[in-house]
């Protein structure tokens, strides 16, 4: 053999030792932690409102809070929740939430809060909502669970499930949270996602969790962003039991703080389904 094709050989196994090792360095670094985690798939709908009747929203599956609740309900909150159509209603084939500016029995803003409590309630499963967000300083959407044992255990050991929670003042970003005991408001165990060079108050976007025996998954659209496991809370496991689902629109708060001269009112929320699956 000449000295040309021996260094030619030697060319060709070169490059083809580097074409090799470049594929495993790129299938390796395509594993994520995500494709770690445990996912399962609940394909069975058990539940769904696609909010395509115009007038209140489903009672079979919604009722309401009202009023202020103790202490803003529990966080500051400046709006007092109505039942009214001013503040929540079924149009153009989605749910919208409307928070007001507006005096009415010693509050300076009106909105509303739909639970699903004693009407559908569930122990693990997707849950899932397509929202397009208000936005604005003091604007608090969420989407969450919240154990259907509340009435006789006090929160947080009953649990909640904040499938998403959003300050109006940073229209990028939602969060995914839970609280329990031992790890509650200020120290509760959360996950915040950024929607990169886009917003939320723009569009429509999926909203979800999966959640399992020893697992809570997180998801915007198809991205799961965070998985919560009884190792990571700081305190006791209590997401065992049924939950029901909550949608409201809080103006103010801990959480948000109040809104200031630049916030416009109204502001909307518009939920075009939600969805449970097995």
């Amino acid at each position: 053999m000449s000295k040309q094709n021996i260094y030619t050989k030697s060319y060709l196994q070169a490059v083809t030792k580097c074409l090799l090792i470049t594929a495993l360095l790129i299938v390796a670094s395509s594993c994520s932690n995500d494709e770690k985690q445990k996912v399962t798939k609940f394909n069975k709908l058990v539940m769904q409102d696609e909010f395509d009747t115009d007038g209140a929203p489903n009672s079979a599956i919604w009722s309401y809070n009202i009023g202020t609740g103790n202490n803003g309900w529990g966080n500051n909150e400046l709006e007092y929740y109505t039942d009214s159509s001013d503040n929540v209603k079924v149009a153009d084939g989605m749910l919208q939430i409307t928070a007001r500016k507006q005096a009415f029995m010693g509050s300076e803003y009106t909105s509303a809060r739909l639970l699903s409590k004693g009407l559908f309630e569930q122990k693990y499963g997707r849950f899932e909502a397509r929202i397009k967000m208000p936005s604005g300083q003091g604007i608090w959407p969420a989407f969450w669970l919240l154990g259907a044992n509340s009435d006789t255990v006090t929160w947080p050991l009953c649990g909640e499930i904040d499938i998403m929670e959003y300050k109006g003042q940073e229209p990028t970003i939602t969060h995914g949270t839970v609280h329990g005991p031992g790890y509650s408001g200020g120290s509760a165990i959360t996950k915040s996602y950024d929607l990169i060079n886009d917003r939320f108050d723009t569009d429509f976007h999926i909203f979800g969790i999966e959640w399992g025996k020893n697992y809570i998954n997180f998801y915007v659209d198809d991205v799961l962003y965070n998985q919560i496991t009884p190792d990571k809370v700081t305190g006791e496991w209590v997401y065992d039991h049924t939950f029901y689902m909550i949608l409201n629109l809080a103006v103010g708060g801990s959480y948000v703080g109040p809104p200031n001269s630049a916030t416009t009112f109204p502001q909307t929320m518009y939920v075009d389904y939600v969805r449970v699956y097995q």
